[in-house]
């Protein structure tokens, strides 16, 4: 059976085709005729994107739905606030028999060159040799540099790709440089180099690389990347004979901060203007590559203006038409 993916599915396209589970929710009927009766709202996508699905017949689900799994569906198209796809029949599908290349999105970049790129900006702007030492001692952890390749800098919304992480950080990086380039007697470039490697470091942990859907794993759950990201440091911080105590205090202090905020997750805001710089730095990273991933759903791209995304709360233009009238 060949796959039918997200972006091709126009309303009334009959499907027949497997698709993988973000969200599932149960929903109640506003009818007064289906006072206490529910049906079940999904989210689901692959790597082209995602789509709205319903069931409205709850006796056709024998077994719990549950996050990441594989459906085998078959229903139409139909439109409700946009295309939603209404599921007449469907069956769980043994995830050995699936092609992962269909649901699990991978960087269009090359990840053995961003990692060369990487080691090169260390090399380059790294002179402190305590660290240039803690940044070899992260790198030379096999287990650590694998997972680092591959693992997907969120789950939704920015960089949730196998290697986003490395993107991610490589974009960090290279905008802590031009930063560092602005203000070169106040920011420590070799400091915020290495805080950027660090800062995310946490998420090769947080996200299980095997899921679909990169569900956080339990020890994603129980302490988040920032905790995790933190206990890394310190360990590899333990192997380095003298490290000095007031370079530990503000790398672990710019790993703590760098989501900016506290009502963002950071337990501390940023206090030094390295970890400032590093949040800024983080921030527009992900910020527009949400943009740009909201620009680029496969569903809209004859549209100019995107749907509305709950994180960045607006909707985005994208761009006059060839003088053509916008198109909602």
């Amino acid at each position: 059976m060949s796959k039918q993916f997200v972006k091709d599915l126009k309303i009334g396209t009959p499907v027949q085709s497997q698709f993988v589970v973000y969200d599932i929710q149960e929903m109640a009927f506003s009818s007064p005729a289906k006072t206490g009766e529910s049906f079940l709202k999904l989210m689901l996508g692959d790597v082209s994107g995602s789509i709205r699905g319903i069931i409205w017949d709850r006796s056709m689900v024998t077994e719990p739905i549950r996050q990441d799994d594989i459906l085998l569906i078959s229903g139409e198209v139909k439109d409700y606030h946009g295309p939603q796809l209404i599921i007449n029949y469907f069956k769980k599908v043994n995830r050995e028999h699936v092609n992962r290349s269909y649901f699990q999105p991978v960087s269009e970049k090359n990840p053995a060159e961003m990692w060369e790129t990487l080691q090169e900006i260390i090399v380059k702007n790294v002179s402190d040799k305590f660290l240039l030492e803690l940044l070899n001692e992260l790198f030379a952890d096999e287990e650590i540099a694998r997972k680092f390749l591959t693992a997907p800098a969120a789950r939704l919304i920015h960089h949730n790709y196998l290697g986003g992480l490395l993107e991610h950080t490589l974009e960090v990086a290279d905008l802590c440089l031009k930063f560092a380039d602005f203000y070169p007697e106040k920011i420590n470039a070799s400091l915020l180099i290495t805080g950027a490697v660090f800062h995310d470091v946490g998420k090769i942990e947080e996200y299980d690389q095997d899921s679909f859907t990169f569900q956080q794993t339990d020890k994603g759950h129980l302490l988040g990347h920032i905790t995790i990201g933190l206990n890394i440091l310190k360990e590899k911080i333990k192997k380095i004979p003298l490290f000095p105590e007031h370079l530990q205090l503000e790398l672990e202090h710019m790993v703590i901060s760098h989501h900016g905020e506290k009502e963002w997750g950071s337990p501390e805001v940023p206090k030094t203007i390295n970890a400032f710089a590093l949040f800024h730095a983080d921030l527009v990273s992900a910020r527009l590559k949400q943009f740009l991933q909201l620009m680029e759903d496969g569903n809209r791209k004859d549209l100019q203006w995107t749907k509305f995304d709950r994180f960045l709360g607006r909707r985005i233009f994208t761009g006059f038409k060839d003088g053509e009238a916008l198109k909602e």
